[in-house]
């Protein structure tokens, strides 16, 4: 997998392809990138729970403190946590995660000085950056002439391990990440105008990430009882059959428990899924509708317009339509979907996959104030047990049959022989079928999305599918 910094900046195989040079050159070309005219600047810098994570973050501070720039040390905190950090201190921001992809992987994600990812041309700059040292391609060069292209090893740095001296001891104020912490609770709890979530049992499933830790304290602390599970991270066993992208385990645990909302984080917290009481799953398609409905009947959905990617489903629209309710398409990703908030000035975004923008309050997506705008919605029209979470998320949109399938592949994009396939089954699939298929930004496979008028032609057809791009570009069948 070749190393590139894209619209989610850069993921690679942890101490393969992204190891601590690479790191410390990341710091360093994003720090000369983003502040050509100063110089220098201040950061904050996070990571999520990956065994990785010390070694990279390390190298990564190192890399902007050999930049001239300030650093100050977040620890183990969810993405969005790093996003505030920046936007509320004024600093630029950086991530050290993969998101929901394994634990062997991991990534370093940048933010601007106001907390909202790069745009094109800050992407283009700091690529440029990383390019003029040889690390956007597969076969990089050396630790040790990466380290002399650089030019800010000493010259008696061991070429074995150029970054060890650079990377030793902390790197910044112990007290801001406290205080950081404490304004980013505030503000989930100022978004619900101070409202608590008592008498709510919620079960929270960490993933056991990033949001381990501070999603049960901080759901606690507004009153809700917490059932934690998956909080319990050892390095390896982050996203590993838990979390958003294996609801499983906490669709049976809201069961068990009797609960009224179970929520799930992905690894690094920007995405939340839902599971209703009756162990039902609240995608982000059915999150948005709910808000967007909530919103609306508040007069607090700002030019009462809902924007979502061409992934949302057709019952998303359909519900939205009937509640007079406008809907602004994006492409797929949320770079694409905050640009369209900005550009329209609306205030509720998001995906099917569960990376929900209230961009009122913050600038990019946040699992845990998704899941605060969540508990907070059931505690509302729950009063007195009128509705059950399952009741809510049932009325608030019909889902269209679909059916998603990823197959392995390494290229970023289908071959014309294997395009002109796909496209020949699309157009015989039948005015009442949609069908995309695309690379996946962030991870090697192609995603196929199918919804048909029934569950069985959707699963037929994306089937076919996933099996005539498995043959034709190389992959090994359907995930």
């Amino acid at each position: 997998m070749e190393l590139t910094f894209g619209t989610d900046g850069v993921r690679g195989l942890a101490f393969e392809e992204l190891d601590e040079v690479v790191a410390h050159a990341i710091g360093l070309a994003a720090n000369r990138a983003l502040f050509a005219d100063t110089g220098a600047a201040r950061w904050v810098v996070g990571r999520d729970t990956r065994e990785s994570g010390p070694a990279l973050s390390s190298a990564l501070a190192a890399g902007l403190r050999a930049a001239g720039a300030e650093v100050v040390d977040l620890g183990v905190v969810p993405t969005p946590v790093v996003a505030f950090a920046a936007q509320h201190l004024g600093t630029a921001g950086a991530m050290v995660s993969a998101s929901h992809n394994p634990w062997r992987d991991n990534g370093v994600k940048l933010f601007a000085a106001d907390g909202t990812k790069l745009g094109d041309a800050e992407q283009a700059a700091v690529a440029r950056c990383l390019g003029d040292l040889g690390l956007t391609h597969g076969d990089r060069p050396s630790a040790g002439e990466i380290a002399r292209r650089l030019d800010v090893f000493p010259a008696t740095s061991s070429a074995a391990d150029p970054v060890a001296g650079l990377i030793a001891g902390k790197t910044a104020a112990t007290g801001e990440t406290a205080r950081v912490l404490e304004a980013y609770e505030r503000s989930l709890s100022d978004a619900i105008d101070g409202r608590t979530l008592d008498g709510l049992h919620l079960v929270v499933d960490g993933a056991n990430g990033a949001s381990a830790s501070l999603a049960p304290q901080a759901l606690r602390r507004l009153g809700a009882q917490v059932t934690a599970i998956c909080c319990e991270p050892d390095g390896r066993n982050i996203n590993d059959g838990c979390g958003s992208v294996s609801p499983g385990p906490l669709q049976a645990a809201v069961l068990e428990a009797g609960a009224d909302l179970g929520v799930a984080f992905d690894g690094d917290g920007d995405r939340l899924i839902g599971v209703d009481s009756d162990g039902q799953i609240i995608d982000g398609d059915r999150q948005m509708a709910l808000f967007a409905l909530d919103l609306a009947a508040r007069g607090s959905l700002a030019g009462n317009t809902l924007v979502v990617t061409v992934m949302s489903n057709l019952g998303l629209h359909r519900a939205m339509a009937q509640a007079g309710i406008d809907v602004v398409t994006t492409a797929v990703g949320d770079r694409a979907v905050l640009e369209a908030l900005d550009m329209g000035g609306h205030c509720l975004g998001g995906e099917q996959s569960g990376h929900v923008v209230f961009r009122h309050e913050a600038t990019t997506g946040d699992g845990l104030r998704s899941a605060v705008h969540l508990a907070d919605l059931v505690a509302r029209r729950a009063g007195g047990k009128t509705l059950t979470s399952a009741e809510l998320a049932s009325q608030a949109m019909q889902a269209a049959p679909q059916v998603l399938r990823n197959v392995p592949a390494g290229a970023e994009s289908l071959a014309d022989e294997a395009q002109r396939a796909i496209d020949d089954v699309v157009a015989n699939a039948g005015p009442d079928a949609r069908v995309l298929v695309r690379a996946s930004g962030t991870e090697p496979v192609i995603r196929i999305m199918v919804e048909a008028p029934t569950e069985r032609e959707a699963t037929d057809l994306a089937g076919h599918l996933a099996d005539l791009i498995a043959d034709r570009a190389g992959g090994a069948g359907p995930a």
